[in-house]
């Protein structure tokens, strides 16, 4: 059975009519995360949330936030922004951060379907979990992640991702030992 079908099935088998699902894909800098959400978002007509949209803004990037495991994301924009009022089902819209400019963009309105995925590096994370259906983890093997990286973002980025990136996410990873919360776990290939 292929990773889509596995995943559609155990959302099925989750899935209560009367109440939205809300899907969660973290996991390890190009694993895939992205590319599995649009894709189950296209074949489940799924909203997608992006994580990356959800980096500390200036302000919050100190010293000790960058030691604090998971304290890479912005949860305090995150909880009340778009995990509060999906799990009350009204309408919201988040103001995503854009790591070029170091600055919160325009809004983006969330269309509420009846399955809603979150993805990227953080989604996991305990003080998000209680709000999610469905945890998934995707890992990748580090000579496939590294040559991704080179490919996707260049080699300066890749530089970046090496010296801080990884070792946060990873640090991340192990802290709060997010594979072993998850439902589903599964090895990207290359």
């Amino acid at each position: 059975m292929s990773m889509i079908d596995e995943i559609i099935q155990a959302i099925g088998k989750r899935r209560r009519e009367d109440k939205r699902m809300v899907v969660a894909i973290d996991g390890r800098s190009a694993s895939g995360k992205t590319s599995l959400s649009l894709q189950l978002g296209q074949l489940l007509d799924a909203s997608v949330i992006h994580m990356d949209h959800f980096f500390p803004r200036a302000e919050q990037r100190t010293e000790e936030r960058r030691n604090e495991p998971g304290g890479n994301i912005d949860y305090e924009r995150f909880l009340p922004e778009v995990l509060e009022p999906l799990s009350r089902g009204i309408p919201f819209a988040y103001r995503p951060f854009d790591c070029r400019t170091m600055r919160l963009t325009d809004p983006i309105e969330v269309r509420l379907t009846d399955i809603v995925i979150i993805e990227g590096a953080y989604a996991c994370h305990p003080l998000f979990r209680a709000y999610y259906d469905l945890c998934i983890f995707l890992s990748v093997d580090p000579a496939t992640q590294a040559a991704r990286i080179l490919r996707r973002n260049g080699a300066s980025l890749a530089q970046m991702f090496a010296r801080y990136w990884i070792p946060w996410e990873e640090r991340y990873i192990t802290f709060f030992r997010i594979p072993q919360h998850c439902d589903l776990v599964f090895n990207s290939q290359a």
